[in-house]
């Protein structure tokens, strides 16, 4: 499974507290970029200063000032429209993540905090890179061959250790298609989701059929079914 690490953007433009406004402007035209980590001396991520942050100011620069009944965001944001430094204009606290976590884990977060990037620290808290969505979809780049290779390799031979030639692998722009003969039905579910979950698949299409059905009721409950003259019926 890829790591933060393999797809985080190690060289990362960063900015200080005192930062000018007009500076970080620069930078982010500069390196094209679209936000700015705020770091104190240890490198420590104290805020991050994005596009939108930055907008407020010409949002807010020309409204004609605050209004009698004003709500909390919208006093925080010209607050923040008034700033002359990154310290003003930050947002923080900042969400961040180690280089070790799963792209995946890294996704899931991005969506539940509403973040479109994340800072990578350290144990010790330091920044070592940034992580954005663009970044994440990269891995949906990968070969098919690299993708069936390992599939077939790692999932049904070194995972599962499923026969060879029972399962049968095809991909095609990131979609594996699965074919053959499990021996148990409760394999369907766990081969489906150990293939999805190889780096690079867009989705499973499971036509895997199986030998025995393991799923319907168990050999103790099974027991107390005997033949009658009328068909099944309880045992008493």
């Amino acid at each position: 499974m890829r790591a933060v690490r393999d797809v985080m953007t190690k060289t990362v433009v960063v900015v200080d507290k005192a930062a000018p406004f007009k500076r970080i402007v620069e930078l982010l035209h500069e390196y094209r970029v679209s936000a700015l980590p705020v770091v104190d001396e240890q490198r420590h991520v104290v805020g991050i200063v994005t596009e939108a942050d930055l907008l407020t100011k010409e949002g807010f620069g020309r409204d004609g000032g605050p209004r009698i009944f004003e709500g909390r965001e919208r006093r925080a944001a010209r607050a923040k429209a008034a700033g002359t430094v990154a310290s003003h204009v930050m947002s923080s606290p900042v969400t961040v993540i180690a280089p070790e976590a799963g792209v995946a884990e890294a996704a899931r977060l991005m969506h539940e905090r509403g973040v479109k990037r994340l800072p990578v620290v350290d144990a010790a808290g330091g920044l070592v890179g940034i992580v954005s969505r663009c970044d994440l979809l990269r891995v949906f780049l990968r070969d098919d061959a690299d993708i069936l290779a390992e599939v077939r390799d790692e999932v049904l031979g070194r995972v599962l250790v499923v026969e060879p030639g029972t399962v049968r692998a095809d991909v095609r722009d990131g979609v594996v298609t699965l074919e053959g003969q499990v021996e148990r039905r409760s394999m369907l579910p766990v081969v489906a989701g150990l293939v999805r979950g190889v780096d690079g698949v867009v989705a499973v299409e499971s036509r895997l059929t199986y030998a025995i059905d393991d799923t319907g009721p168990t050999a103790a409950q099974r027991v107390g079914w005997v033949a009658t003259g009328h068909g099944l019926g309880v045992r008493p």
